[in-house]
């Protein structure tokens, strides 16, 4: 099959030339591609555009069978293994159903096709962040026995290193270091988590009206899964004159939602928006950056 990357990936991929094989793996996507779909005996309708930024996603068809499915390609470094852990583990509970019996170690993943074009965000804020909180009530259950996945002790200890050597706003940086510390202190939560919910991932369906998709799975508590959540659709937070009001109120409601403590949101909110802000910057995202940075000041 022969096809151009999404600019999407192709600019996202570009952006982080750091990972381990990007550019490499960009390079041979087609070559891959074919591969998998090859030796899966899929036929394939179409590529989704514009698509995620870590993974290639292709409508397929599966043969012998009735039901339509969706493949999803993606670097070493997405690390396939570990969604498709998670997905399993879920059992569609929440999220997309994954086809996979883990026999295939390609980096592809054959999962249940959703309505890729229709996610959360085409409902109106206030209905979106209704339907996101019972999605991701969903996934938050005990992580498997003996699992393998990283903990948020871990994924944000990776960051805050990267934090600590950057350039970005001393003040913001350090606020965002101790906020950090003093839940890592005080947690006493340890399930599997989404690692990356927001509205965009969550994907209309058949078999449930809404479910979760692209997970980056991590073990920790709830307040760190809900803190990218807090800030969705936050350019138009940046441009309204009660955006700093209507912040901290969005983050109240979320939190009391899901019976989540106030103040770990608000922590777990600050240090993923200045991490995201600071890596933006690094990126050359100089707006995104600006807009993050901004809307962590008002925590």
């Amino acid at each position: 099959m022969a096809f151009e990357p999404p600019r999407r990936l192709a600019r996202a991929l570009g952006e982080r030339n750091a990972a381990p094989g990007a550019g490499p793996w960009l390079a041979r996507l087609p070559e891959i591609v074919a591969d998998v779909v090859a030796r899966r005996g899929l036929d394939v309708e179409r590529v989704v555009a514009p698509g995620g930024r870590d993974s290639l996603v292709l409508l397929v068809r599966r043969a012998g069978a009735a039901a339509p499915a969706a493949l999803k390609v993606a670097p070493p470094f997405a690390e396939p293994a570990a969604e498709r852990a998670a997905l399993t583990h879920w059992k569609g509970w929440g999220a997309v159903e994954t086809y996979d019996t883990g026999a295939d170690d390609d980096g592809a993943l054959l999962l249940e096709r959703l309505r890729p074009e229709v996610s959360l965000r085409s409902l109106p804020d206030a209905k979106a962040l209704l339907e996101a909180a019972g999605t991701i009530r969903r996934l938050w259950v005990e992580p498997p026995a003996g699992h393998a996945f990283e903990t948020v002790e871990e994924r944000t200890g990776r960051e805050a290193r990267v934090m600590r050597a950057g350039d970005g706003p001393e003040a913001l940086v350090d606020a965002a270091l101790r906020a950090r510390e003093a839940m890592l202190a005080t947690a006493d939560e340890s399930l599997l988590l989404h690692g990356a919910f927001r509205q965009g991932k969550v994907l209309a369906g058949e078999r449930a009206p809404w479910l979760a998709v692209g997970p980056e799975p991590v073990v920790g508590e709830r307040a760190y899964d809900l803190a990218r959540l807090a800030r969705d659709r936050v350019e138009d937070l940046i441009a309204s004159d009660t955006g700093a009001s209507s912040a901290r109120r969005r983050m109240r409601r979320l939190a009391d939602s899901l019976d989540v403590d106030r103040d770990r949101l608000r922590s777990w909110t600050l240090f993923r928006a200045v991490e995201s802000g600071t890596r933006a910057a690094r990126a050359g995202r100089g707006s995104t950056a600006e807009v993050l940075l901004e809307y962590a000041s008002w925590l």
